[in-house]
């Protein structure tokens, strides 16, 4: 009842005053609104004056040489383009949910993680979408999406506070492992502290390489180590890991196959593994998918979110080989 009250409210003379008055605003006068409208500048300000009426307060001070917003006048034109907004998205969403997802789909995935969990999947979704074309770009910087134009990008750790939607996919889980024949070279360590003499393959991108940090409970213990490699690229690190060239910290998701098939053994599993890596922000450190916050989503936006939450849940990587 109560938006049917709205709509007997607002009629079509009623979204015309609207319309008349946020065109006013937007170009800052009625002749050259009027040019906008193809409408005679004196049927705006007639319209404008009805709708001023119609609410009981001024929303525009008038003079000679400019037209400028009162203060209700601003209020009412935020809330007026916000409501025209949720309008039109609802309108293009209703179309939208019955046509079939097309268009390109521009995605920004992590290098190593897209990879090994997303490349993959990408010719069943074209398969199953063949009026969608995809731009995959691969790289760990951290893009704008909204300026770079990305409908949606996987990122890993702790989101940062921003007008991103974010879809959790899953847990980022960090843990230390070694190659059997390493472990029964040098003997498996029972507590942190034995790390201490242990050769150690180390991640150039984290903030502090050496230092690796472990909490049980409310134990929180940091272990500098050295070892034989040091770089920026994981699949070098899980090489040498599986080569027996030293202990690992890093993502489950990255040696969920090796653990799998018995190439690393995990180390230490009593205690949580923390990162001095994100890159700020705060809660749960989790694989998320983000897009930009605006409402509405396209088809072949939400086709390929849902595509690739079915495909990782569960993970992957923890199922057997």
């Amino acid at each position: 009842m109560i938006l049917l009250h709205i709509m007997h409210e607002l009629s079509d003379q009623g979204l015309e005053e609207v319309a008349a008055f946020l065109a006013v605003l937007d170009t800052g006068g009625f002749a050259p609104a009027a040019r906008v409208l193809n409408r005679d500048a004196s049927v705006l300000s007639r319209r404008v004056s009805a709708l001023e009426r119609r609410l009981g307060v001024r929303l525009l001070e008038r003079t000679t040489r400019r037209v400028t917003p009162t203060e209700a006048g601003r209020r009412f034109a935020d809330r007026a383009r916000m409501a025209l907004t949720l309008l039109a998205d609802a309108e293009r969403e209703a179309a939208d949910a019955g046509a079939v997802p097309q268009g390109t789909l521009r995605l920004s995935l992590p290098e190593a993680f897209g990879r090994l969990w997303v490349a993959p999947l990408l010719p069943d979704f074209l398969t199953a979408f063949p009026r969608v074309r995809i731009e995959a770009f691969y790289s760990d910087r951290f893009v704008d999406l909204v300026g770079e134009g990305f409908d949606l990008a996987i990122r890993i750790g702790r989101l940062p506070d921003s007008s991103l939607v974010a879809r959790r996919l899953g847990a980022e889980r960090r843990l230390v492992c070694a190659a059997p024949s390493y472990l029964a070279a040098r003997g498996v360590p029972q507590e942190p502290a034995d790390l201490a003499g242990h050769d150690a393959l180390l991640f150039a991108l984290f903030d502090s390489p050496s230092d690796w940090h472990f909490s049980r409970g409310r134990e929180r213990v940091r272990v500098r180590l050295s070892g034989p490699l040091l770089t920026d690229n994981v699949d070098s690190l899980v090489h040498a890991a599986v080569a027996g060239k030293g202990l690992l910290v890093c993502s489950e998701w990255l040696i969920g196959r090796e653990l799998a098939g018995g190439r690393l053994v995990r180390v230490l599993p009593d205690w949580e593994v923390g990162s001095d890596a994100g890159r700020g922000g705060g809660g749960e450190a989790a694989i998320h998918l983000v897009r930009p916050s605006g409402r509405f989503t396209a088809g072949k936006t939400r086709a390929f979110a849902d595509c690739i939450a079915d495909r990782l849940s569960p993970p992957p990587w923890n199922r057997p080989p």
